[in-house]
């Protein structure tokens, strides 16, 4: 596999959708008007999937770079993975909220699981490089 240096304004923009999605989804929580049970719902289940999504690709690239990933932990991550947004959903599609509010949790939701494995591949691929050298 070859190394190749990732460029500065790949890991501003993972580091930016992390940070946006994240930010914006929490800042959704504290000004809702949601009772503070079901703000903890959405405040783990964003904690959760950020989790899962991390472990997930680090164990996708693990299996790649032939580091031993076990399979019970490779499903449980994706399970993992998986469950978060199913939860999301399953929470949105029960909320009493505007089908706009629900839209802005999802995408918030979506986007800072992309930017979290984004942000997770940036710095493996810099560790890495560092490592080599």
């Amino acid at each position: 596999m070859e190394n190749q240096k990732t460029s500065s304004a790949f890991m501003a923009a993972s580091w930016v959708a992390l940070g946006t999605g994240l930010i914006g989804y929490l800042i959704g929580l504290v000004r809702s008007d949601m009772v503070l049970n079901e703000k903890g719902y959405y405040f783990t289940i964003i904690m959760f999937g950020l989790f899962a999504v991390i472990s997930l690709q680090k164990a996708v690239r693990d299996k790649l770079e032939k580091i031993p990933v076990t399979d019970i932990y490779y499903s449980i991550c994706w399970f993992g993975t998986i469950l978060s947004i199913v939860l999301l959903i399953i929470g949105l599609w029960n909320a009493n909220l505007l089908p706009s509010e629900k839209g802005f949790y999802a995408f918030a939701f979506l986007l800072s699981l992309f930017g979290a494995i984004a942000v997770q591949k940036n710095i493996r691929d810099n560790e890495s490089k560092v490592l080599e050298q």
